[in-house]
């Protein structure tokens, strides 16, 4: 396990995590590893896309409806031909990744912190 240099208090507030609900995942072939193309709604923070590599262990069905949690205020991010506008984050175990989600539903842009 690696630490890296602790984050003030006031660094950690500037990262906006958010729940959202994943309207739409199709495969993303375009992406260097396989990934998923995902479309959230982030309530009144609007729509997002992203793409994230974890088709090892969930499918597109699965995901569509499903609350996530994400960052919402990084920059844009060219990944292959789409601009990523939010980082899905999950539990990284080797190469297979568990999305974070809440433990029961909440208000799409509902802020995690």
């Amino acid at each position: 396990m690696t630490t890296k240099k602790p984050l003030s208090w006031a660094e950690f507030e500037r990262v906006e995590m958010r729940v959202g609900t994943v309207v739409s995942a199709e495969p993303f072939p375009e992406a260097r590893n396989p990934s998923y193309r995902l479309l959230f709604d982030f309530g009144e923070l609007g729509q997002r896309k992203t793409s994230a590599q974890i088709t090892d262990k969930y499918s597109p069905e699965e995901l569509v409806g499903r609350q996530v949690v994400a960052v919402v205020n990084f920059p844009p991010k060219q990944i292959a031909n789409m601009m990523s506008e939010c980082l899905v984050l999950g539990g990284i175990e080797g190469k297979i990744i568990t999305l974070l989600r809440p433990d029961g539903v909440v208000k799409n842009g509902t802020r995690v912190g």
